[in-house]
């Protein structure tokens, strides 16, 4: 067993005191403290791109797309938090002359892990649903960000008491001290393998979880789709962030008789958007995280080469930069490496059908990713995918933006994640739903 600090344990006893009082708190008081976030943030937006520059290579325009997505989630939580908030009334049948309600009360301490990808958005992002359900807050920065996690650390040590939100630097030996403790709910975001450790940590307590995973995102494109824009969509989503992006496309599926033409607008996106002179522009391109992860995703092209895959473009990397050329594979082998494990990295592996029903089968023979994607006129054809898949979330006739809808819920299923935020799905997802009957 993991020894717990001193310093964990000890902001652990206060906030299990503490949460009681979180639990009693207005719909004003916990605003008020996420309006104090999004100042701090506002105010030091120019440090976020820089951390982000840093850690990730994100250029302006990536570093304050980070932060405008928390600003949304505080300001629908300043709109709406007072209704969320109100008791539901039940139907209290069979008891006639009873009433009945439900409420949302905190679940209590919250354990938050980030992840490296978007490590500043996917801390803070969660942190609002957590402050907002009133809730206490344990969190964990990733230490492969080291520029944001040090960021986030001086944010919330200014915003917040240690009573109502603590942060911790440091790496796994800190994650698993932390995950000893008798947590009342684990908020996690990353990969499906270090999900299960956390999910059997938390089994250890009871805890409940909200697991945000990620998977291989298959793209069907339909005979009736599109082809100039649907590839040079597919195209630039895959390579957002060097492909570090759980949601980005993976598996793509195209009718045969189409495919030459979609891998030749690929290739032309991919030139117009990462290549300057002929040569990879490492500013468009971003990095990879880290030379574990460079080496990673580079086996994966490696390995599926010397398994058979074709090497349609890229497949090569520069290990100063820690930059993977977007690359599109065909014949991918079932056996190879990147068949069974999230990418995490720029490339594309392109498969043809005759019939769409053999890019359904093998969609439905593969754990269930967190974004499925369709391009297609054809609603009948949309409907008829639905209907025989599953996945956390769709969008069609693009990549990505199902995300961005506040009014609907972001999460995976199974493999891909348990639970879902943003808004008032994560209000719900970070509160009890407690039944009180009066007779």
């Amino acid at each position: 067993m993991t020894q717990v600090s001193e310093r964990l344990q000890s902001v652990f006893t206060t906030q299990s005191a503490h949460k009681w009082v979180n639990k009693a708190s207005t719909a004003e008081e916990r605003i008020a403290k996420l309006l104090k976030l999004k100042a701090v943030i506002q105010a030091r937006e120019d440090d976020v791109v820089k951390a982000l520059h840093a850690d990730l290579r994100k250029d302006d325009e990536g570093g304050r797309g980070e932060a405008a997505p928390i600003y949304g989630e505080v300001d629908q939580v300043v709109a709406e938090l007072a209704n969320w908030m109100a008791p539901v009334e039940a139907d209290p049948t069979p008891f006639v002359e009873s009433r009945a309600k439900i409420t949302s009360e905190s679940r209590g301490i919250v354990l938050l892990f980030s992840p490296w990808n978007y490590p500043f958005a996917l801390l803070f992002q969660p942190l609002v649903s957590i402050i907002a359900a009133g809730n206490c807050a344990m969190v964990k920065p990733n230490e492969l960000a080291p520029h944001v996690s040090k960021l986030a650390a001086e944010i919330i040590n200014e915003v917040f008491e240690e009573k109502d939100v603590a942060v911790f630097e440091g790496g796994v030996d800190l994650a698993n001290e932390m995950l000893e403790l008798p947590i009342d709910h684990i908020f996690f975001t990353g990969s499906p393998a270090v999900g299960k450790i956390v999910m059997a940590a938390a089994a250890k307590h009871l805890a409940s979880v909200t697991l945000e995973l990620g998977g291989k995102n298959p793209v069907i494109v339909d005979r009736t789709a599109d082809l100039q824009t649907s590839a040079a969509t597919i195209a630039a989503f895959r390579n957002v962030n060097n492909g570090q992006v759980c949601l980005c496309p993976e598996n793509i599926w195209v009718p045969e008789e189409m495919v030459d033409e979609f891998m030749a607008v690929v290739q032309g996106t991919f030139q117009a958007m990462f290549y300057k002179d002929g040569k990879l522009n490492p500013e468009a391109n971003g990095k990879i995280i880290d030379e574990r992860n460079y080496q990673r995703v580079k086996g994966y092209i490696d390995d599926a080469r010397e398994k058979g895959a074709t090497i349609v473009c890229g497949g090569a990397g520069d290990p100063e930069l820690r930059s993977i050329h977007p690359t599109i594979m065909t014949n991918v082998p079932a056996d190879a490496r990147i068949m069974g494990e999230e990418t995490f990295g720029p490339i594309l592996n392109v498969f043809t059908y005759k019939e769409v029903d053999e890019a359904i089968a093998h969609i439905q023979q593969q754990p269930k990713p967190l974004a499925l994607y369709l391009f297609t006129n054809d609603d009948e054809f949309s409907e008829m995918v639905l209907s025989k898949t599953s996945s956390g979330g769709v969008t069609v006739n693009n990549c990505l933006m199902h995300v961005a809808v506040p009014g609907m819920p972001f999460g995976g299923v199974n493999s891909s994640g348990i639970g879902a935020y943003h808004g008032v799905f994560g209000f719900n997802e970070l509160s009890h739903q407690r039944s009180v009957l009066f007779m």
